[in-house]
């Protein structure tokens, strides 16, 4: 899941040569100032967690950077007196893995109504199925999610559609989101020592929510549930809650949007919803992403893992940033999939001759999925390549607050700290077998 450091910091695979002094970048790392906390009482990358933003429904949603959202919500497991929800995409037999699994054990033992989901691919090799096994023995209601080996599925193969989402929920007041998976990578030692160095890991975002606005990440659990156990459509599995996003007829594959939601009427002011999608041409995610981007007055700022999107998304950036917009990307400089970063940069020049600006997180994996429109954030495990809205379940977290697009707007301020610019001048100057890779992956994205 992890990368080994490299010898050199920037090399060909990363793009072209900064500019400015590269032995500071490299002081840098050998200090292991990556831009992350690594645990508990660390203030290493001069991030200041912010206090949580009160909605009007009196729901308090605080934005988490790295290891301490896992850290948040092993601390709300601990907690639980009634009930515990569990969906996640991967969970690895590692040292953080083991202590989710012990604190979900201790709350079934003692009396708890414990549920997890997981993924099969998700969670492939990584552990045997020994953990998994060990909870149900525990009395832990575990599900296996679209299993991987034809013999075992109750209903349909279908091994293409994934549980990508990431989601806890515990009683009726706390649901925890975001894009971490449950790993030594994504926590650092905010869960569990280990012996991963900083550059192993990976940079995300998590959201914590408390109050009532818990109740719809648990109605999402709930469908999740009742598809895994009953099969039929996977459209069981799909729902919106508290967003105003209208339906949209199906069309071509990804291609132009039919209905074209407005931005003000997607949610009132100071509340936050939740978008689960499933599988499907038509997208509620889609649309909800187009039209606020559509609707952009101010700024536009994308924090992205996976950046392959269809050409109309390209397009409605470029219209924003050419009407005034301040639009801007975070995509990362490296990844676990390495074609998907060359796959990202196939749209730099577009994206450049469209007056958007772009930049590069260094030092270690990006993994985060925000979207800042305005005064509107998402944050969820959604990335913006086909493999997201055609193949996979995916969660949101829709919000519109002020306060907390300002916290949100921090952070992406924090990860420029962490990051270079890509200029048009440099981008220009690759070399001629770099751009034809870049032309066969962008052909070729539908596959990612």
């Amino acid at each position: 899941m992890s990368e080994k450091p490299r010898n050199r910091l920037f090399n060909r695979t990363q793009g072209p040569h900064p500019r400015g002094p590269r032995r500071l970048l490299r002081k840098l790392l050998k200090r292991n100032d990556v831009g992350l906390n690594l645990g508990i009482g660390h203030a290493d990358d001069g991030w200041a967690p912010p206090h949580p933003v009160i909605l009007e429904d009196g729901t308090k949603i605080r934005l988490l950077k790295d290891g301490e959202a896992l850290r948040s919500a092993l601390n709300a497991i601990k907690t639980a007196k009634f009930r515990i929800c569990f969906e996640f995409y991967t969970w690895a037999n590692d040292a953080t893995g083991r202590a989710f699994a012990d604190a979900l054990i201790e709350r079934a033992t003692a009396g708890v109504r414990v549920y997890v989901v997981y993924d099969s691919f998700g969670t492939l090799g990584g552990n045997d199925r020994v953990m998994f096994d060990r909870m149900r023995k525990a009395g832990v209601r575990v599900a296996e999610f679209h299993p991987i080996r034809p013999w075992e599925c109750e209903f349909s193969w279908r091994p293409f559609n994934r549980d990508h989402r990431k989601l806890v929920v515990v009683d009726d007041h706390y649901a925890g989101t975001g894009g971490l998976n449950i790993a030594d990578a994504y926590a650092g030692n905010w869960v569990a020592p280990n012996d991963l160095k900083p550059v192993q890991l990976w940079r995300d975002t998590g959201l914590s929510i408390h109050g009532p606005s818990a109740k719809f990440f648990l109605a999402s659990f709930s469908r999740t549930w009742t598809y895994v156990h009953k099969g039929g459509p996977i459209t069981r599995a799909l729902y919106n809650g508290g967003v105003n996003v209208p339906r949209s007829a199906k069309g071509h594959r990804i291609g132009r949007a039919r209905q074209r939601p407005d931005g003000t009427e997607l949610l009132h002011d100071n509340a936050m919803g939740v978008i689960a999608t499933v599988p499907t041409l038509a997208s509620p995610l889609r649309q909800l992403l187009y039209g606020l981007i559509r609707s952009a007055q101010r700024r536009v700022r994308m924090t992205m893992a996976y950046f392959a999107p269809d050409d109309e998304l390209i397009t409605v950036l470029c219209d924003a940033a050419n009407r005034g917009v301040k639009v801007e990307l975070m995509l990362g400089a490296k990844s676990d999939l390495p074609v998907m970063v060359t796959a990202a940069r196939a749209f730099y020049n577009r994206l450049f001759t469209g007056g958007v600006h772009v930049y590069e997180r260094q030092f270690v994996i990006l993994h985060a999925k925000t979207l800042l429109v305005d005064d509107v954030s998402i944050i969820g495990s959604t990335n913006l390549d086909y493999r997201s809205i055609e193949f996979n379940c995916e969660i949101s977290a829709v919000i519109r607050s002020a306060a907390f697009a300002t916290e949100l707007d921090k952070l992406f301020d924090h990860d420029k700290k962490f990051a270079r610019q890509i200029e048009q001048t440099e981008w220009e100057r690759r070399t001629f077998w770099t751009r034809v890779a870049q032309s066969a992956v962008i052909h070729f994205r539908q596959l990612l």
